[in-house]
């Protein structure tokens, strides 16, 4: 086995008497490094672009959720919050009032999203943000900027918001009278209009805990969930291990259950994967060419070293030795398109992280001016597996002809 792999080293290397597979060989190798680069570059954007879409949805909400296991609402005491700030990675836990309402302002309404957030989570966007003043006040709202745009709100502007639930109330009360008093629409002054991602300029309405769980019909200390957030040395996906181990410990996974951005949003996140897949399958067939151009050069490197392998086979090498040393070759092609390819990638990414060299078409239209990379180990992994398998598989053909015709019984199969 030794001898096949020093000799596929010597065919890979050594030039050929056609010059023709010479430039087959430079031709295939040169397409493997172009597809792979530009397919790990084409998946790095496609991260870069994921990525800055969940730092985007961080500004609201956190990368890890605490919400209850059954039903709309959880009890969340101080205890609570204190144990869960304890867990190793998390730096920040605080209850947040979440759900639909009905916003009515004027003559229009719309269905919209309402999020009460505490003053310490008001306090932390404030700064995330930039922002002078608060958002909203105790009894006021702060409502999205193309949301207001198309009911008309205006900062001052009054509106008027009530729960899905309140309906439900409202059907109660025809049997239970005791129930009237909670038919009241919630009425709040607009403080500010925001403009923070536009899933949350469309259809969401910040404000403050208290008028939220009105707005919701929760109970005194209930709430939505908890919003967790990590001190930076850990990934999110570890803080969301970090905090299944202490649901388990606790015993407690039957009333609370995790869920993360991917959950909350996975219609869109599921595109973006799924486009992301989509371009990998797609350039996958650069690289399918190039690799087809391979198998061809090692069938021309079969033909030209017919007699060698003749006199290989005197020498006393065996048919699974002759397959090993094209098999080996087309191989050792693949291992150097894949590295040169991936450092090319890396190359590129880094720069553009860097410089940003590579502007966006309309700057004024996006909140970056240059296209976001993000690399990932995994995607390299993927990349550069599939492509080594494909320059295997493909080696098997030319590695069965070689094997054929050393030994062959006829000598004049041999000669030229």
């Amino acid at each position: 086995m030794k001898t096949g792999f020093w000799i596929a080293g010597r065919y890979s290397f050594a030039r050929k008497r056609f010059r023709v597979i010479n430039i087959i060989s430079g031709i295939s190798l040169g397409g493997i490094i172009i597809g792979v680069s530009t397919l790990l570059v084409v998946m790095s954007v496609l991260n870069g672009f994921q990525k800055l879409s969940r730092e985007l949805f961080m500004t609201v909400d956190s990368p890890v959720q605490l919400v209850p296991y059954k039903g709309r609402s959880l009890d969340v005491p101080d205890t609570l919050l204190r144990e869960i700030r304890k867990i190793d990675g998390v730096s920040w836990a605080q209850p947040f009032a979440e759900g639909q309402a009905i916003l009515s302002a004027g003559d229009r309404s719309e269905l919209v999203t309402v999020k009460g957030l505490t003053d310490n989570a008001q306090q932390r966007l404030v700064q995330q943000k930039h922002h002078v003043f608060p958002y909203f006040s105790e009894g006021s709202v702060s409502v999205g900027e193309l949301l207001a745009y198309r009911l008309g709100i205006l900062p001052g502007s009054e509106v008027r918001m009530f729960s899905p639930e309140l309906i439900s109330v409202g059907l109660q009360s025809l049997s239970q009278p005791y129930l009237l008093p909670a038919l009241s629409l919630t009425r709040a002054r607009t403080a500010s209009l925001f403009s923070l991602q536009k899933i949350f300029d469309d259809r969401y309405v910040l404000t403050s805990d208290t008028l939220a769980r009105s707005i919701l019909l929760l109970g005194h200390g209930q709430y939505s969930g908890i919003d967790i957030r990590g001190d930076g040395r850990i990934s999110d996906s570890d803080l969301e291990r970090h905090l299944g181990r202490w649901l388990s410990e606790k015993r407690l996974d039957r009333q609370y259950r995790i869920r993360t951005l991917a959950e909350k949003y996975s219609d869109l996140f599921a595109v973006m994967q799924l486009e992301k897949w989509a371009s990998f399958s797609v350039l996958m067939l650069v690289i399918i060419v190039a690799v087809l151009s391979l198998a061809g050069s090692l069938a021309m490197t079969v033909i030209d070293k017919r007699r060698e392998l003749f006199y290989l086979r005197c020498l006393g090498l065996e048919r699974p030795q002759f397959m090993t040393i094209f098999i080996v070759e087309g191989g050792l092609t693949g291992l150097v398109g894949t590295a040169a390819g991936s450092v090319l990638a890396w190359c590129i990414c880094r720069a553009q992280e860097v410089y940003g060299f590579v502007q966006l078409p309309s700057k004024s239209a996006f909140i970056i001016s240059a296209y976001p990379v993000s690399m990932n180990g995994g995607d390299f992994l993927a990349v550069g597996v599939s492509t080594f398998i494909l320059c295997l598989l493909v080696s098997l053909y030319p590695a069965g002809q070689a094997a054929a015709i050393a030994t062959s019984n006829s000598l004049d199969s041999k000669s030229e």
